[in-house]
């Protein structure tokens, strides 16, 4: 059993969940963690979760959506949910938004206060933004660096302070050798893997809407990086999601 622990199935351009949910199982990634970026996402997260026994949900608002007061939609009922196992994503982007940065930070700050009050783990995002990301997560956080692209040097940082990292469909890229070079290094007992659907579809599906299923693409080039068959993967890679969210039994 393989874990999806990132994928948008709220998100517009994913589709009909049954089916999606469907070939994931199919494909033996039989638990999916659905984040929200969108505020109006999360009512249906927590449905989908709801309606389904292996898909649980992490709450929490892009930096795109910056600026706008998180504790209006990080409720106290919201985050107790027992579907739910984590904050985010959230974090920094100046990719497009560079001319935001205050608000981000504010809104960044805000939801790391919140995820503190409720013991929660936070999921990372984080695009051209790796010294202010590094320097805001100093304090008692923990959590992972969703779909991580960055550098070594923002990892080894990351890895001081007991952070995981997801490995997405950017690892199978043929342009991405650094980006397989980091998760060399990076120990095996502190990776988890993702397809941030319906984004970043790995190859062979390259180009085309991703969906939890293909993760399995991710986890081949993964275990040929880290020297070990997929089975061993499997099994560490469950440990470590566990390890991370806490709240997920399986």
């Amino acid at each position: 059993m393989f874990i999806d622990t990132h994928c948008h199935l709220t998100d517009k351009y994913t589709g009909g969940a049954e089916g999606i949910i469907g070939r994931a199982m199919d494909a033996e990634v039989n638990v999916m963690i659905c984040p929200t970026a969108d505020p109006a996402d999360i009512p249906g997260a927590l449905k989908l979760s709801e309606a389904n026994d292996n898909i649980f949900c992490t709450i929490g608002i892009h930096p795109e959506y910056a600026p706008v007061d998180a504790s209006q939609y990080l409720t106290d009922s919201v985050l107790n949910h027992p579907r739910v196992v984590g904050v985010g994503e959230i974090g920094l982007d100046y990719h497009y938004a560079a001319d935001s940065r205050h608000q981000q930070i504010q809104l960044f700050e805000q939801q790391l206060e919140i995820a503190k009050k409720h013991a929660l783990p936070v999921a990372i995002h984080t695009r051209e933004a790796e010294e202010d990301t590094a320097n805001i997560l100093k304090g008692d956080v923990r959590g992972v660096m969703h779909c991580f692209t960055s550098s070594w040097d923002l990892a080894k940082k990351m890895l001081d302070r007991g952070f995981y990292f997801s490995a997405s469909g950017i690892l199978t890229f043929k342009n991405a050798a650094e980006i397989r070079d980091t998760f060399a290094k990076i120990p095996l007992d502190r990776i988890v893997i993702e397809t941030d659907a319906p984004y970043c579809a790995p190859v062979p599906y390259r180009g085309k809407t991703c969906e939890p299923a293909m993760v399995i693409e991710t986890a081949r080039v993964l275990a040929q990086i880290k020297n070990t068959d997929m089975d061993t993967l499997q099994t560490t890679l469950m440990k470590n999601v566990q390890e991370l969210y806490p709240r997920i039994k399986l």
